[in-house]
């Protein structure tokens, strides 16, 4: 599985990182990164479930 994230979506709330810090991160400004692009499968169901807790739906999930 993969995520990325629409850096001009994102409003930086850092839902994301708080759901899922072992796939993300944040930058200077608190706007979330991906740390690692391919979610290993212990760690797609957190993953997942930040994608769906993005207010502004920057997250992709493929």
């Amino acid at each position: 599985m993969k995520v990325s994230i629409d850096h001009d979506l994102c409003q930086g709330h850092a839902r994301c990182w708080d759901i899922c810090p072992e796939v993300f991160e944040l930058d200077e400004q608190g706007h979330g990164l991906v740390a690692v692009p391919e979610v290993p499968p212990a760690h797609e169901a957190k993953a997942r479930e930040a994608a769906e807790n993005c207010p502004e739906r920057a997250i992709t999930v493929s």
